[in-house]
């Protein structure tokens, strides 16, 4: 029922909540599932903690070891490097996370949980302009 636009600065969890509240609050949907897909290859989308930020930052560590960039010694078999060396690695990250969500709508608000947000993850070094679709069913 509409598209999220997501600015980033560079890599890192950035929360859209309260936007994609606004999205079933103006669809008046009282219940239902709301889904969420963004339109990216070098992104992704994640329902995480919304209250302490040492979750997002130790993620953000977490994947940074797991996928290093192009032009570490450990990242020596990529060949994908058009764009530079957080090219492929942006990638093989988008590949291992969700890029689409579905959540249920429960007495006209998304069923969260208390401490869960819904957060694009920015794999690419450089600001970005996201779009995330959200879509509302039955």
């Amino acid at each position: 029922m509409g598209v999220i636009t997501i600015e980033t600065g560079g890599p890192g969890l950035y929360e859209f909540t309260g936007r994609a509240e606004t999205i079933v609050r103006d669809a008046a949907a009282t219940s239902g599932l709301l889904t969420l897909f963004v339109r990216h290859t070098s992104c992704s989308l994640l329902v995480q903690e919304n209250a302490d930020p040492d979750v997002r930052r130790d993620l953000e560590a977490f994947f940074r070891r797991l996928v290093p960039p192009a032009n570490d010694p450990a990242m020596a078999w990529v060949v994908h490097r058009a764009e530079g060396p957080d090219d492929m690695p942006a990638h093989i990250k988008a590949a291992l996370l969700p890029v689409s969500l579905s959540i249920p709508i429960m007495d006209g608000r998304i069923a969260l949980g208390t401490w869960q947000g819904l957060y694009l993850f920015e794999h690419r070094d450089r600001p970005q302009r996201r779009e995330v679709v959200a879509h509302i069913s039955g």
